[in-house]
């Protein structure tokens, strides 16, 4: 029998995916650029180029690429503890934020625990709980976009593990305050892992979301994910890291997959902590050019809430939004829909956010009641 008669025999019994596995929906990645002209605006990445330090040290780690990293990431969790003044033992460290929280699911979740977070919010949080057999509770955002706590509060029961808070959210840019958080914490058992997401903190005003340092100082059940992917511009090495309680961290470090993070990823993160004044530089330019373009899409009359994330949001229905995909498509901008609800543009250089206004612009009059 040819192989092919073998695998279409009717008798023939074939591997199958878990049925978490095969129900999956896929992980949609923003967009690429396919050209020069394209403005890729769809994937939350820095559009400066690597930092100086961080690049050189990529360059120097680069002749030991053939030995295995350090598993323990000794140098990078001892660098981080001194810059957030907390203790290697509370730092884990994985592959990108998206993984150090794959880390904390599968730490952490038996199948048919709960995990609670807002909706809508980062695509993965689903995808990772589904994965580990555990359930999503997913809670609709209130009616400014953010986090609408009371009822994620309600929705505790007994089989709840963890609770996952997205500051600024992603996709809508919303802070939840650190009063907020703080009575939240009050409120819910103390057994249960409330993880902070900060991805895009760097980006955030002082004083608009939570102090998460002192959060976790208060409540050990705290834990905060945060990422090297965004604001330092690593987002092609992936290095994450999680601040935790000892034998929380510790049981993070155990659940990782060996060597994820690589030595140049470790060597470029340590110099991106040692370059933080410009880094700050290039997030302030953000900031400037985030407010720049919130101001004028509020003058179009454009109905935005603000973001303190590297990007804006734009609230849109099936209709309204395949109009403006369209016209994105059209002028070579390469922007993040979600169906049903909206629309995501990462700010970016200058000539590319122009661009952005002036499309948004040419469309206010014909899509906007």
């Amino acid at each position: 029998m040819t192989r092919d008669q073998l695998l279409t025999a009717p008798d023939t019994a074939l591997p199958s995916l878990r049925g978490a596995v095969a129900g999956l929906p896929p992980y949609v990645p923003g967009r690429r650029s396919a050209g020069l002209d394209i403005a890729a605006l769809a994937s939350n990445e820095s559009h400066y180029e690597p930092l100086p330090a961080a690049a050189a040290a990529v360059a120097a780690a680069a002749g030991t690429m053939n030995r295995y990293p350090d598993s323990a990431a000794v140098e990078l969790r001892e660098r981080l503890a001194t810059h957030l003044g907390v203790t290697a033992a509370e730092i884990a460290v994985g592959p990108g934020s998206v993984g150090v929280l794959q880390q904390i699911i599968t730490g952490l979740c038996d199948a048919g625990d709960d995990v609670i977070f807002a909706w809508r919010s980062f695509e993965a949080y689903p995808i990772l709980v589904e994965l580990a057999g555990a359930r999503p509770v997913r809670i609709p955002l209130d009616d400014a976009e953010g986090h609408d706590l009371d009822a994620m509060a309600a929705a505790v029961t007994a089989r709840t593990k963890v609770i996952l808070l997205c500051t600024p959210n992603n996709p809508t840019g919303v802070p939840i305050s650190h009063e907020c958080i703080e009575a939240f914490l009050r409120a819910v058992r103390s057994d249960i892992l409330v993880v902070i997401d900060e991805a895009y903190v760097e980006y955030a005003e002082a004083g608009s979301g939570p102090d998460s340092l002192a959060l976790y100082r208060q409540h050990p059940n705290v834990c905060i994910l945060r990422t090297f992917s965004k604001a330092y511009g690593l987002a092609g090495l992936r290095v994450g890291y999680a601040v935790a309680a000892p034998a929380i961290a510790e049981g993070l470090r155990r659940t990782a997959l060996p060597f994820a993070v690589s030595a140049l990823a470790q060597k470029a993160a340590v110099a991106s902590l040692d370059a933080g004044g410009e880094m700050e530089a290039r997030v302030a330019a953000v900031r400037q050019e985030r407010a720049r373009m919130a101001a004028e899409l509020e003058v179009q009359g454009w109905r935005l809430q603000p973001s303190q994330g590297n990007f804006l949001w734009i609230r849109a229905d099936d209709h309204l939004l395949a109009t403006l995909v369209d016209a994105f498509d059209r002028a070579g901008i390469m922007v993040r829909a979600y169906q049903g609800d909206g629309v995501r543009i990462t700010v970016a250089a200058p000539a590319s956010n122009d661009r952005v206004l002036r499309l948004l612009e040419a469309h206010t009059a014909s899509t906007i009641d």
